[in-house]
């Protein structure tokens, strides 16, 4: 074999075979040996893990909010790959809202691609957007790369991205499944939060009330029906409510082409030890109660969650109405794309999880949902995408030494176990301080 370019030493690597002690041969950015430790190959650079340390592939997240451009203050390109790289991920794919355009149509894709050029430290992708009016546009989005398409049920928090009515809906299932594409959807049902008491003031028991667990399972059902009918592939974004859970099971036995993610958020924190005016800890769906959770980690143990993305969705510290902590007025989003690794090990080997489990979340099942065939592994003929984790170093997190563009999360103050000490894009380790290598990718490659 001629010589590498960079060769991984490491007595933890987690592979297809589980975690192993291997030696990893990169060239040209891709993987071309997995060997035992002691194999004699040669290459122009080694680098040796401790024994405390994991090589882990790059994690792939499939639900970051950036906002840019247009609310390039609330996130932006460069802060949210930053923050990628150091959390251990290697990949994200950009929701089309809250950036003005939204990503409802190829000028918009256009001007967002514009935006990111040239900024971006971690791979980057994007959805489309499925709104009322823009049927026709959403082939050429697909034939333009995006990853597939997003729509709400209900309001979605900026009045430039409206929701779907299910008629609607339905037209865009027909129209999205003609070319095999992807929906993703933020299922609440609108007409369920309308008729539940509003969220006023700064107790959370209130605001979780208005946003009751029916509404999802009802909106979910919904969306089963239509995938069902239409035979067009559906995902369930940021799923809170496990009562859902054994309906998506029905349905996936039955062939329904129906995936599910949850996120770090709904894992780690419950509902009953959120403060009076914590408005950091909002998010729509809300986080829900102890026993929910725990029903949460058993879907995903069971498989019928399929992957954890951290529904990344950011604002500056004003919109969370800290100065009077209500639930009602403040802005609903989880800043936390840093810290996903951290907080879902922390938690899932509580449960007896492991390393292989939570990369099989993290990194392997989002990849394969998105169709990156070349991410997500540590295999032959795989992108050489890395993280070197430390799982049993602990620390606290400090909201001032994140690299997200607003110092606001709920993880604030939180002990966490594993560290992310270093990132590998394609074989080059990442440095914030230097200019960016990230590719800007199109569905389908990497």
């Amino acid at each position: 074999m001629a010589e590498l370019d960079v060769l991984f030493k490491a007595r933890r690597v987690v592979t297809a075979a589980g975690e192993v002690a291997r030696s990893i041969g990169v060239r040209d950015g891709t993987v071309i040996a997995v060997e035992p430790l002691d194999a004699n190959l040669e290459a122009a650079e080694v680098v040796e893990l401790g024994d405390d340390e994991v090589l882990l592939p790059g994690l792939v997240d499939s639900h970051v909010h950036v906002n840019d451009p247009g609310r390039t203050e609330w996130e932006g390109f460069g802060s949210a790959t930053r923050a990628a790289a150091a959390g251990g991920v290697m990949t994200i794919i950009d929701m089309p809202l809250n950036s003005i355009p939204p990503t409802t149509d190829v000028a918009a894709l256009r001007t967002k691609r514009k935006t990111a050029e040239g900024r971006v430290y971690v791979d980057v992708g994007f959805w489309g957007g499925a709104v009322p009016g823009n049927l026709r546009e959403l082939r050429g989005l697909h034939d333009s790369g995006v990853f597939g398409f997003k729509c709400f049920l209900l309001h979605s928090g900026v009045d430039e991205f409206p929701h779907l009515e299910p008629g609607e809906l339905a037209d865009a299932l027909r129209e999205i499944g003609s070319f095999d594409a992807l929906m993703i959807v933020h299922a609440e049902d609108p007409h369920v939060i309308d008729h539940a008491p509003p969220a006023h003031g700064a107790s959370y028991r209130d605001f979780l009330r208005s946003r009751p667990r029916g509404a999802e399972n009802l909106a979910v059902a919904q969306v089963i029906e239509l995938a069902r009918r239409t035979g067009c592939r559906v995902h369930i974004v940021h799923l809170s409510s496990s009562d859902a859970l054994p309906m998506i099971r029905s349905a996936q036995r039955d062939g329904v082409r129906i995936t599910v993610e949850t996120c770090p958020h709904y894992l780690t924190f419950s509902a009953e030890e959120i403060a009076e005016g914590a408005t950091q800890f909002k998010c729509c769906p809300p986080i829900r109660e102890a026993a929910n959770r725990e029903s949460l980690w058993q879907g995903l143990a069971d498989g019928t969650i399929d992957c954890v993305v951290s529904d990344h969705s950011p604002c500056t510290p004003e919109l969370k109405r800290f100065d009077v902590g209500d639930f009602g007025v403040a802005w609903g989003g989880i800043a936390s794309l840093q810290l996903g690794l951290p907080a879902v090990w922390t938690e899932a080997r509580r449960r007896g999880h492991t390393l292989t489990d939570v990369v099989r979340w993290m990194a392997e099942r989002p990849a394969e949902l998105m169709g990156l065939p070349r991410k997500g592994r540590i295999e032959t003929g795989y992108q050489a995408d890395f993280c070197v984790f430390a799982p049993d170093e602990v620390f606290v997190v400090d909201k001032e030494r994140l690299h997200h563009r607003n110092p606001v999360t709920p993880y604030h103050g939180r002990p966490l176990a594993g560290v992310v000490r270093g990132s590998w894009l394609r074989g080059v380790p990442i440095d914030i301080d230097s200019p960016p290598q990230g590719w800007l990718l199109n569905r389908g490659g990497a």
